[in-house]
């Protein structure tokens, strides 16, 4: 009985949270809308919080839920692995618009500051990558390892932009026909990729950050330290003397030397990245090295 009315409650909540918005949509206007006494809301769920979380994440289990069926459907009718995408594809910009609401990123609800919020989010962002990759390697097979968290960031964006335009009702084209489209596009994207093949920009390592995810302080080192060794190929490749890129090279060294200390004299370092600032070839470097530290 009381499984039963948690999910009455749970359902209910998810159609008041689309209608009006989660700064708008209240608990008494849930508990009215289940026909409830707001009291016996808040035995199940203390707060807005905690029941707008557990929307969320009932929202997208059925998503991943649903996708796993259409997975073995897919299976049983022997269809081939680029039909089988094509269909998630299509699957996902069907159920996204339906719910989205609860597929936005957050930016801006006070929901974004709870702990137990942000950690079901982080939860959420993992399984969706780890979905997205393994839809890609069912498709393409293992000669893209190298480029997958590529491959699904550029995925990623362009599924938010097409989406986004869905959503403002600027495309008449049948959800069936856009997931082709994309299919045909990430076509050309690893083609591309796998016949060229560029340095990989995105690792696992850094695929999983975002606003809500901060980076941590180990990683950003990481990337800075790697950033470095970019910047330092840079000044070797500089049409200057052997005596100016040597000095500059001294100069990201001792940057490097400091930016490992506990704590970094961000004077020094500012007195470093002027110095290199000099040399026009080098102040887009520097522009991007002062956005990372």
């Amino acid at each position: 009985m009381e499984e039963l009315k948690k999910q009455q409650i749970l359902n209910t909540a998810m159609n008041v949270f689309k209608e009006k918005g989660y700064i708008s949509s209240s608990m008494q206007d849930i508990a009215e809308a289940c026909g409830m006494a707001k009291g016996s809301i808040y035995k199940i769920f203390p707060s807005k919080e905690e029941l707008f979380t557990e929307v969320f994440v009932v929202c997208h289990q059925r998503m991943f839920d649903q996708a796993s069926e259409l997975d073995c459907a897919g299976r049983q009718e022997e269809l081939i692995p680029k039909e089988k995408f094509r269909r998630k594809i299509e699957f996902q910009i069907q159920y996204m618009i339906e719910n989205y609401f609860f597929m936005v990123e957050f930016k801006e609800l006070p929901i974004k500051d709870n702990e137990k919020f942000i950690s079901v989010w982080k939860k959420k962002r993992a399984m969706l990558l780890l979905w997205h990759r393994d839809c890609f390697l069912e498709v393409y097979g293992d000669g893209i390892q190298s480029y997958i968290w590529d491959i699904v960031a550029i995925f990623r964006g362009l599924l938010k932009e097409y989406l986004s335009h869905v959503i403002q009702k600027v495309i008449a084209l049948p959800m069936s026909d856009l997931a082709l489209f994309i299919v045909e596009r990430m076509d050309a994207v690893v083609m591309d990729l796998t016949s060229t093949q560029p340095e990989p920009v995105l690792k696992e390592t850094n695929i999983y950050f975002n606003h809500l995810n901060p980076i941590d302080l180990q990683t950003q080192q990481e990337t800075v330290r790697e950033f470095l060794q970019s910047f330092s190929l840079k000044i070797s490749e500089l049409q200057k003397p052997e005596s100016v890129r040597k000095e500059l090279l001294e100069v990201i060294s001792l940057f490097e030397k400091e930016l490992e200390l506990e704590t970094p004299n961000t004077t020094l370092l500012h007195v470093f990245t002027t110095y290199l600032e000099t040399i026009s070839e080098l102040r887009p470097y520097v522009r991007q090295l002062n956005l990372m530290i």
